[in-house]
C-alpha cells in the first residue's frame, strides 16, 4: 500500500481512563520532553543497538517487505496509470488529474472510514486493503473499462491507503512496542518511501519504454497480492483495538467520534500540526521545479536534481539520527530542528543557481529528521483504544495537506516570481513552525495547569 506522503505488546492494554490522557510522565520518559539542554551527541553505549535490532523482530520483517514492493509497485502504477489515460485521451488535463487523484481523496478516506483501524484486527484489516488494491488495479487492466472508470478506481485506492497505512503504523505498537524500537521501525518505512520515489519513478520509465502502459500496470496486481501474503502469513493475528468489535456502533460515526476526541485533545492536536504545518510549506520547491529550472536557464537533467535533492537530505538526516543519536536526544532535537527546518528556502530570495539551490533543497529535507523523536511523542499522548483511528487521521492530514501546499505554490507563481514564491512560503513556514512549538512547549507532560488537565479530561468524557 503507498506509504505517508509521508509503530512487543501482544495484547491491548487497558483502555486508558479519561483524566490519564496528558499523564506526567515517569522518569524513564522524562526525556521526550521538550528539553532546552545542549545538542546531539553520539549514541550512547548503553542505547539500543539501532536498525539492526528492528530487524531482528521477525514480524517487522514481513510488514518491511511487503511496503517495499506494494510501494515500488505504486509508483510504477502511477506513472503508467497517468501514460495510459494520455493515450486514451490525448489530454494533458486528464493525464495530470491522474496523479492529483492519488492524494485528494486520502483526506475523506482517513476522515470517514479511520473506524476501521481501530474495530477490526489489525492483520485482517490490511489484507484486505491490499486484496481490495489488486482487485481495483485488475480492473483497470480491462480494455473496456472507460477512462472515467479508470479515474473512480484510482480514487477507490487512494482512498483506502490512510486506512492501511494507519493501521499499519498503529500495528507497529504491538509488533515493536512504543518505545525506540517503534521510533525506529517508523523510520525505516519512511526512508524507504522516500528511497522508493526516486528509485520507482526511475526504474517505472524504463519500464514504459519495452512494456504497454497496461503491462506496466500489472506488476502492481502483483506486488498487491504478494504483499497480502506477506502481511497474512508474517504477521501474528491480534485482536481488535477498541471493544465495540464488529457489533459496535456505525463505522461512520465511530470515526467521526474518533476524530473530534482526537483533535479535541490539545497535546495531540498540536503534535499532529507538528507534522502537518512544516509539510504543507516545505513542498514549494518540489511543486515548482519545472518552472524555476526553467527560470535559471538550467539544462534539462536539473529538474530531475532538483526533485531528488529533498529526498536526499532527508534520507541521509534520517538514517544519521536513527543510527547515531539516543533516544533521548532524538527527543531533544525536535524543536530545534523544527523550528530550523525551512529557513534553507530563504535563500532562493536571492534566484539561486542550481548547486545553491540544490544544496538549499537537501538542507531544507535534512530537516524533517526531526519526525524521528516526533513519533515517539505521538505515540506516547494517544491512548491505545484511539490509537489506529489517530495514525489514520495523521496520514491522511500530512497528504492532504501536502497537495494543499503544491496548489497555494502553483497559485501564487501565478502571480509572483517563483523564487519568490519558494522564499516565501519559507519564510511563512517558519513563523508558523514558530508558534506552533510554542504550543507544543505548553502542553507538554508536566508543564499543563491542573485546569488545563481537569478540562481535558471534561472533554473526553463528555464527547464519548
Amino acid at each position: 500500500m503507498p506509504n505517508d506522503r509521508p509503530a512487543p505488546v501482544d495484547t491491548p492494554r487497558t483502555p486508558t481512563a479519561p483524566a490519564a490522557q496528558v499523564p506526567a510522565p515517569p522518569p524513564e520518559r522524562a526525556a521526550h520532553l521538550p528539553d532546552p539542554g545542549p545538542g546531539p551527541t553520539l549514541r550512547d553505549p548503553a542505547a539500543p543497538p539501532g536498525y539492526r535490532a528492528v530487524f531482528a523482530v521477525t514480524e517487522f520483517r514481513a510488514v518491511f517487505a511487503a511496503h517495499l514492493l506494494s510501494l515500488l509497485g505504486v509508483v510504477v502504477s502511477e506513472l503508467a496509470l497517468t501514460a495510459l489515460v494520455y493515450d486514451l485521451t490525448g489530454s494533458p488535463l486528464l493525464s495530470a488529474l491522474t496523479f492529483a487523484l492519488g492524494l485528494l481523496p486520502y483526506l475523506i478516506g482517513g476522515v470517514l472510514f479511520a473506524g476501521i483501524a481501530d474495530r477490526y484486527p489489525a492483520r485482517r484489516v490490511l489484507v484486505v486493503c491490499d486484496l481490495l488494491c489488486a482487485a481495483c488495479v485488475a480492473v483497470m487492466l480491462a480494455p473496456a473499462t472507460p477512462v472515467a472508470g479508470l479515474l473512480a478506481l484510482r480514487c477507490l485506492v487512494a482512498a483506502v491507503a490512510p486506512v492501511f497505512t494507519g493501521t499499519r503504523m498503529a500495528a507497529l505498537t504491538d509488533i515493536l512496542g512504543e518505545g525506540d524500537l517503534y521510533v525506529l521501525g517508523r523510520s525505516l518505512l519512511r526512508i524507504v518511501s522516500q528511497s522508493a520515489m526516486l528509485i520507482g519513478f526511475g526504474a517505472g520509465g524504463v519500464l514504459l519504454t519495452v512494456v504497454s502502459p497496461r503491462g506496466a500496470i500489472t506488476v502492481t496486481v502483483a506486488t498487491f497480492l504478494c504483499s497480502a501474503v506477506l502481511l497474512r502469513l508474517g504477521t501474528r493475528d491480534r485482536p481488535a483495538r477498541s471493544g465495540g468489535g464488529e457489533a459496535g456502533g456505525a463505522l461512520l460515526k465511530e470515526s467521526l467520534s474518533g476524530a473530534r476526541l482526537i483533535l479535541g485533545d490539545r497535546r495531540v492536536r498540536a503534535l499532529m500540526l507538528l507534522f502537518w504545518v512544516p509539510a504543507m510549506f516545505v513542498v514549494a520547491p518540489e511543486a515548482l521545479a519545472a518552472p524555476y529550472a526553467d527560470a535559471i536557464g538550467a539544462p534539462p537533467a536539473a529538474l530531475g536534481l532538483l526533485l531528488c535533492a529533498m529526498a536526499v537530505g532527508h534520507i541521509g538526516a534520517e538514517l544519521f539520527a536513527g543510527s547515531a543519536l539516543s533516544p533521548r536526544h532524538r527527543s531533544r532535537i525536535v524543536l530545534p530542528v523544527a523550528a530550523l527546518g525551512l529557513l534553507p528556502l530563504l535563500v532562493y530570495v536571492v534566484r539561486p543557481g542550481l548547486p545553491l539551490a540544490l544544496a538549499a533543497l537537501a538542507l531544507a529535507g535534512a530537516g524533517a529528521a526531526y519526525v524521528i523523536g516526533l513519533d515517539q511523542w505521538f505515540v506516547d499522548a494517544v491512548p491505545q483504544e484511539l490509537r489506529g483511528r489517530a495514525m489514520t487521521l495523521l496520514t491522511a492530514g500530512l497528504m492532504t495537506v501536502q497537495g494543499l501546499g503544491m496548489a497555494l505554490a502553483g497559485l501564487a507563481a501565478e502571480f509572483f516570481p517563483v523564487h519568490q514564491v519558494v522564499a516565501a512560503s519559507g519564510a511563512v513556514g517558519t513563523v508558523c513552525t514558530l508558534l506552533l512549538i510554542a504550543e507544543v512547549r505548553r502542553t507538554a507532560p508536566g508543564r499543563m495547569s491542573d485546569t488545563e488537565e481537569r478540562d481535558g479530561a471534561d472533554r473526553h468524557v463528555t464527547s464519548g
